[in-house]
């Protein structure tokens, strides 16, 4: 895992790298908002390790920009610990917030415990109460198990892995069944057929395209 540690004191930087290493994380080091930034862009950052009080672009900000850029775990630093600070870097999305001084192996420990809970949860996709969990390949819907023949169940998770996403029959053959299949679109149509029936009133979020093939699209209004 690459975890960007953004500073503005060196000896800080230092020491969280350090211990990190001994994790065996990659660290890649910024020393301010904008190479925080930078550093999201031109790298793939798994975790960021972030202090507020900044030169040039402070904590909150370089937050709120690599948000929009990637979604990414974010654990913020501070030698501020009131409740105003913490509550506005969690309405910024951050995933925890550990006041200065702290403890280089607590901290650590707050990654992996975040970490690991991202993914968790990666393995697990929501859209309202239909619920998909990867790991035990199961299907939910208001809680109750929905049984699916495995082709129906590849072919809902590639659906909703590609939401509002226009697919070709070519594209769902050679992702589902493989390059070496010899059926046709009927097996397509067959399958989305079934599978819509399975899924009850979710069934109607995967939408027919006309000459091209299907597509899911699911959004809060339109359920």
């Amino acid at each position: 895992m690459k975890v960007l540690v953004v500073d503005d004191e060196e000896l800080i930087r230092n020491v969280v790298k350090e211990y990190l290493l001994l994790e065996n994380y990659q660290v890649i080091e910024a020393s301010d908002g904008y190479e925080a930034i930078k550093a999201v862009k031109d790298d793939d950052i798994d975790f960021v390790v972030m202090d507020i009080m900044m030169p040039h672009m402070d904590g909150y900000q370089a937050v709120k920009e690599i948000k929009k850029i990637k979604n990414i775990p974010v654990l913020m630093l501070s030698a501020r610990g009131e409740e105003f600070d913490k509550l506005l870097g969690f309405d910024l999305g951050i995933d925890d917030y550990v006041t200065k001084p702290f403890s280089p192996k607590e901290l650590v420990a707050r990654i992996k415990a975040i970490s690991k809970r991202n993914e968790t949860e990666k393995n697990i996709i929501k859209y309202g109460d239909l619920e998909i969990n990867n790991e035990a390949h199961e299907v939910k819907i208001k809680d109750e198990v929905i049984v699916l023949t495995p082709k129906e169940y590849d072919l809902l998770l590639y659906f909703v892995e590609n939401n509002k996403i226009a697919l070709t029959r070519e594209q769902l053959l050679t992702n589902i069944w493989g390059f070496d299949f010899y059926g046709d679109d009927r097996t397509i149509d067959t399958h989305v057929k079934t599978l819509r029936k399975h899924l009850g009133e979710y069934g109607k979020h995967i939408k027919t395209i006309r000459k091209v093939g299907y597509k899911f699209e699911y959004t809060e209004k339109n359920n």
